[in-house]
């Protein structure tokens, strides 16, 4: 039991060296971050411009990733394809989305099981509002997220299946729409946002 006690120090003293995020005492055990949505400055003025949020919150440090999809901009007709929207390896945006980099994979694997393929979301009246729970990324430790970004793309994700490099690599969803960086922030804009997701998931 002692050698248990010792094996998690060390692991938590481990985690906070490698990326020092630790839980704040006013949020219950809980790390919070946001990404605000952009849309890229590389797009044609033609397609929708994406604005909202990308919420994050995961108890520490060994709770699983939750999310929360707050997205509007997407055209107003409900006849449209699903969007994919994934993070990426880079927080840098100084080439509007296609500085991002790739598909975040430290893991070395084929899409779409990269700690951020979250899939496809499907607007309804020009918003995606999705609450996604027990996902494989992470905001602590070595793989953390933190200062990633997630970006939006213009098409649907094939989940690997196109037959073709690609497809394992981004799952052929085409151009970067929109995108953020991933920081860190307080639980009100969660607290905020959760109600009207999960009403709009009922209706």
């Amino acid at each position: 039991e002692s050698l248990h006690e010792i094996q998690k120090q060390v692991n938590d003293l481990w985690q906070n060296l490698l990326y020092p995020v630790t839980r704040g005492n006013d949020t219950d055990g809980m790390i919070y971050a946001t990404c605000e949505m952009k849309p890229s400055s590389k797009i044609d003025a033609d397609k929708p411009q994406v604005t909202g949020q990308v919420l994050f919150r995961q108890s520490y440090s060994y709770g699983r990733l939750e999310a929360l999809f707050y997205l509007d901009g997407f055209p107003l007709d409900n006849n449209q394809s699903c969007r994919a929207i994934h993070i990426h390896e880079l927080g840098d945006l100084s080439n509007g989305c296609d500085s991002t980099g790739g598909h975040y994979n430290p893991f070395r694997v084929n899409h779409p099981r990269h700690p951020g393929d979250f899939g496809n979301f499907l607007p309804k009246e020009g918003k995606i509002r999705k609450y996604k729970t027990n996902l494989f990324a992470t905001v602590f430790g070595p793989y953390s997220i933190m200062g990633r970004s997630v970006v939006i793309h213009e098409q649907e994700d094939d989940m690997g299946k196109g037959n073709n490099k690609a497809s394992l690599e981004n799952g052929n969803a085409g151009k970067r729409l929109a995108c953020c960086v991933i920081g860190i922030s307080n639980k009100n804009l969660w607290e905020e946002k959760l109600p009207e997701v999960m009403d709009k998931k009922k209706r």
